[in-house]
Parts: structure tokens; sequence; C-alpha cells
């Protein structure tokens, strides 16, 4: 099939090191991951400065603050940073960094871990995000590029290098990718983002079949190297990514010099720049098929530009990260507490948040982060709590959770009960009480529905329904407040996302589920959709009749995607028929039509998200 492109348009790579189009200088400082540009900070505040001043048009300013990691919100005159995490890791001054941001800039006294790993930072003034960017650099973070038409933060497994059952740690090719694409001329403008992860092993916990691009770990004849997918993504046209090559080797470079020939096709596919909802490279690789892109690929790699480049086992070398974690892992402590008596919470912590590391005597303990959220003093306290226990190692993960790395065995209780002082103790990490959502409408331009709201709703539903079948723990939900997916409903076991519903001359806010959703065991499904429209306070009593449903009616050990599959999507829906049906406003029937945390009747109030723009 033909693929319509620009075919005179210009594409500069970042060339040789030292180029004006390269400049940057790399430094294995842990933590240090994107080069930090001082000039950028001044540029921001001028150009901020010409926005409020009505000196420059708003489209041209939004272009430009969304390469900063700077997004609007649906509330006037604040804005969201998105600072990247690559590949999740994170340091106890960056903790510590992001407790002073929050406390002076975050009114809601909070900061988010989004489900790719990224910290967001909510209703910040634009006259102060200048200074926030400049004091969060300090501590080598940096948002350059959290935003826009570019390579958005890359995602990995957060148990890359202490996984028993990785191929290799590609946490060290991650980064080396991660640094030779931020600032990329062909990356800049391309017709829409770019989500990336990495995984080690298949079992897939970076999820790779729903991104863009994505690098699974191989090795052929001790040589290490990647298979690449590219074209995978949720939201609209819900795709899992194929397979391109099924070995690219790492380290000479052969797998970044693919990854640019992908950039450079997509970023020369204008048609797809007419519907930016749409403008995504799944829709090219779907429209083409994988064979056809492939071709494509092999065509791209011979072009002339190749030449122009330095890639080679020389390019790997210089922008790969090393940084040595066990090196820097906890001693064995003189003395260590353990349980005095009852041992059942601590006991059940460790079933469900503490990993076995495949280095003998340490463990990965899981913080189960409620929502995402974290107060300033949870971030301090979660920092120094890396430095007593885990040489400052830990990562954020998918699920919005931290994972604590290199906790010698013997300190897990001292870390357990330092976690329920910061209120952050709770066991069931990635378990059903484990909800992920996306913020919604508390601050997204997209958001339909409070799905913040909602997934508060749920969390308490389950924790009331006191639930300890084995089964029925591994049940995942999520929720988003619109279609797009940020929080993976789709491949969730019970997805949601936003949607509302007309009642005469009322709207009343609703959801629309998803059923049977899977990214574990290194297989991603997208979950069937139902023809139920439930209003959005009934949601957390669906769940509990499915779960119930689930709990009485199954096979034994029957799981409950199979058991989804057995019965069929009509059972579900008959299950919950009454829920669906409308009722007329009135005094007795008005909390229906006001959404979770809200005190206002509810409207749909939808703009222009900034992704497309």
């Amino acid at each position: 099939m033909e693929v319509i492109v620009a075919e005179n348009k210009t594409q500069e790579g970042k060339g040789r090191v030292g180029t004006l189009e390269n400049p940057e200088a790399y430094e294995n400082v842990p933590g240090h991951i994107i080069p930090i540009i001082e000039r950028e900070f001044d540029d921001f505040d001028n150009e901020a400065e010409k926005f409020l001043a009505e000196e420059l048009p708003e489209n041209e300013f939004i272009g430009f603050r969304l390469k900063q990691g700077v997004y609007g919100q649906r509330q006037s005159d604040v804005q969201m940073v998105r600072v990247k995490l690559p590949f999740g890791g994170v340091t106890p001054d960056q903790m510590d960094s992001f407790a002073d941001v929050v406390e002076r800039w975050a009114p809601l006294n909070k900061g988010h871990i989004t489900t790719r790993q990224n910290i967001q930072i909510h209703h910040v003034p634009l006259r102060d995000m200048e200074e926030l960017l400049k004091v969060i650099s300090e501590s080598g973070l940096s948002s350059r590029e959290g935003c826009g038409n570019t390579v958005r933060n890359v995602t990995g497994d957060p148990w890359a290098g202490v996984a028993p059952d990785e191929i290799f740690d590609p946490t060290a090719h991650a980064i080396a990718y991660v640094r030779y694409f931020v600032r990329h001329p062909t990356t800049q403008l391309m017709p829409r983002k770019i989500k990336t992860a990495f995984s080690g092993s298949d079992e897939d916990r970076a999820i790779t079949g729903i991104h863009d691009i994505a690098f699974l770990a191989r090795e052929r004849d001790g040589v290490k190297g990647f298979e690449v997918r590219v074209g995978g993504g949720t939201s609209i046209m819900a795709r899992v990514a194929p397979t391109i090559y099924d070995f690219v080797e790492a380290d000479n470079g052969d797998y970044l010099k693919v990854a640019e020939a992908v950039f450079r096709i997509f970023d020369r596919q204008d048609w797809l720049r007419v519907n930016r909802a749409r403008a995504r490279i799944k829709v090219l690789v779907d429209k083409i098929g994988a064979d056809a892109f492939r071709d494509l690929l092999d065509e791209e790699l011979r072009g002339d530009w190749v030449e122009e480049r330095e890639f080679g086992p020389e390019l790997v070398e210089r922008l790969r990260f090393d940084d040595d974690e066990e090196s820097r892992a906890p001693k064995a402590p003189p003395s260590a507490a353990s349980p005095n008596g009852d041992r059942q919470a601590f006991d059940r912590f460790v079933e469900s948040n503490v990993q076995p590391q495949r280095q003998a005597g340490f463990s990965a303990v899981e913080v189960k982060v409620t929502r995402g959220d974290l107060t300033p003093e949870q971030f301090r306290g979660l920092g120094q709590i890396m430095r007593d226990y885990s040489g400052g190692n830990a990562r954020s993960t998918v699920q919005q959770n931290l994972v604590l790395r290199w906790v010698r065995d013997e300190s897990v209780y001292d870390v357990w009960t330092k976690l329920v002082e910061l209120g952050l103790g709770d066991p069931g990490a990635r378990e059903i009480s484990d909800v992920v959502s996306c913020p919604g409408t508390d601050s997204c331009k997209l958001g339909i529905t409070s799905s913040m709201g909602l997934n508060r709703a749920v969390k308490e539903r389950i924790d009331e329904m006191e639930l300890d079948d084995e089964l029925t723990r591994q049940i995942h939900i999520k929720m988003s407040g619109c279609p797009n997916g940020c929080s993976q409903h789709h491949i969730a076991n019970i997805g949601f996302y936003g949607a509302s519903l007309k009642i005469g001359g009322r709207q009343m806010p609703a959801y629309i589920p998803h059923i049977g959703g899977n990214y574990e065991g290194g297989t991603v499904a997208y979950g069937k959709r139902l023809k139920s429209r439930l209003p959005a306070k009934r949601v957390p009593t669906a769940v509990e009749r499915w779960v119930r449903m689930y709990e009485s009616e199954r096979s034994e050990g029957e799981e409950f995607n199979a058991f989804a599959e057995r019965i069929g999507q009509e059972r579900f829906e008959a299950e919950v028929k009454d829920l669906t049906m409308p009722v007329d406003f009135s005094l007795e029937t008005m909390q229906e039509f006001i959404d979770w945390q809200r005190a206002t009747p509810y409207e749909v109030v939808r703009g222009e998200g900034e992704c497309a723009i």
C-alpha cells in the first residue's frame, strides 16, 4: 500500500558530538540522566512573560512550553509540570526536591506518580514555573520533552537489574536512548508523541505491547540485542504493537539507528497531521501492515543520513548510563528489628509487597501509593528510607507505586515500620485494592469525569468487602476520566472510562466498563467494552456485584479473565442492568447528578487536549 509522505522535508539529525545539533556532555552521576541546559530556563521565562503581556500568540507559546514539560490545565492561570523519571529512577535528593517544590507551589500539597513513571505537579502559576524548573534541576531532574510531539518519558521494568527472570538489564541502553533522542531535531515536532518502553524479561513488566516503540531484551550467541516492536497504543483504535525485527544489536548502536529510522518515517507522514487525534504511529502500521512497515524501515536504513551519524559502539559507550547500584547497597546492619507478637499485618505486607532479588540477601520492597499521590512529608520520608535502607536506589512503577531496591532482607521489617509511620505501609501492591486512575477532571482539559474521585470510592468499597480470596486479590481495576486511557483502563481486568448521560435537560456523570483486559505474563489483551453505561455513583456497586459474581460462579482455580471469557459479556451486562436505568432528577436522586468529590451539579466541560497540539 502506498504511503503519502512529505518527500522534500529536510530531516536533520543529532550529528556528531560537539556539533550545534549535539552539544550535550554526559556524566554517570546517579539521577543525572537528561543534560540540563541553563539558558532554557531563561528562554522559558522570557517566552512566558511575552505571552502574559499578549506579545506572543497562545498557539506559539503552547508549543514552546510543551517541550519544557509544562502542560495546560482546565483551571485558568495555572499549569502542570511533568517531570521525567527515565526508567522510573529517582534519588533521595530528588525526592527532597519534589517535597520542596510541592510545598512551595502545589496548592493541593501533593505530587502525582503517573502510569508512565513521571512525577506531575499541578496548579503551578505560570510566573512561578521557571523557578520551579530551576529548583528541580539542581538535583538532576528535568521536564524537557515531558509533553508535546516528542519522545516522552522512557519507561521500563522497575525490577530491571534485580529480577531473577531477566535476560539482561536494559537500563544502560534505555538511558542511552533517552540521551540520544532528547532535543533531537527530528523528534521535536512529529505528528504526535512517541511512547517508549524497555523490558529485560519476557514477563514484560514494562507492558511493551501498548507502546509506539518498544525494546525487549534478547541474546544471540552471547550478543546482546532487542526485539523491536512498533505501533502499539491504547485510546482510540487500541492496538498491540507487532514485532518488526526479531533481533537488533544493542552495544553496536543498531537499536538507536533503527529507532531514528522509525521516527524519520513517522515524521514525514504529513497525512497523519490532518487529524491529530489519530496521528499516532499505530495508525500508519495498522494501515500498511507490519511487513510493509518493515520494508519502509529497511529502505530508510540504507539512506545517506546514516553515514552522517556516529552510530557504533563508541556512541553507545558515550551515552549509556552505568550506575553500579550494588556498590551502594547497604551493608548488613549490626542489629535489626523483628515483629514482636502478632505478625499478621507484617506478613501480609511481605506476601504482597516484597520480592526477593536475584542477588542473595536483598529484597525489592514495593510501596503502595494510593492514587499515586505523595505529600511533601511522604516524599521526604521516602527519601530518608532510601538513604537508610536501600542505598538510595528506588524506581517508580507504571502502577503508580515506588519500588525500593537493594533492601537487606533483615531490614524489611524496619522499612515497613517506617512506611507505616508515613501512611504508606499498606499491603496489596498491584492487587485489587491498588486502584489506578488518571487525574480526570481534577486538572485535565480532556477530562469528562472525576476519575480520582471514583478511585477513592471504589477503593473504599473494596476495603469494606474485606476480600481475602487469593484469586480475587489478583483482579486489577483501572479508570480513566475520558476514553483516551491514561490510566491504561483498556488492559485492566475491570476498566472504566468517563462518559456522560443526558436525562431530560440534565447531565449525569457516567462510565463505560471494559472487562477482561490483561498486561501480565508477557501478554497484552484489551478488555471487551460492555454495552452498559453506568452512572458514576453506581460504579462501586457494579464492581462489588461483579466481584461477588466471580467468587460465587467460577470454577475451581479459575482466574477472572478465564471466567469472563467463559460466561461472556452478556452475563456481566445482565448483572448490572438495573444500575444502568436512568432516574429523573429530584431531591432524592440529586446526588447521582453530582460527580464524586464534587459539590455542584455535573456538566461536561471539556477543552482541547494539548497532547494533539
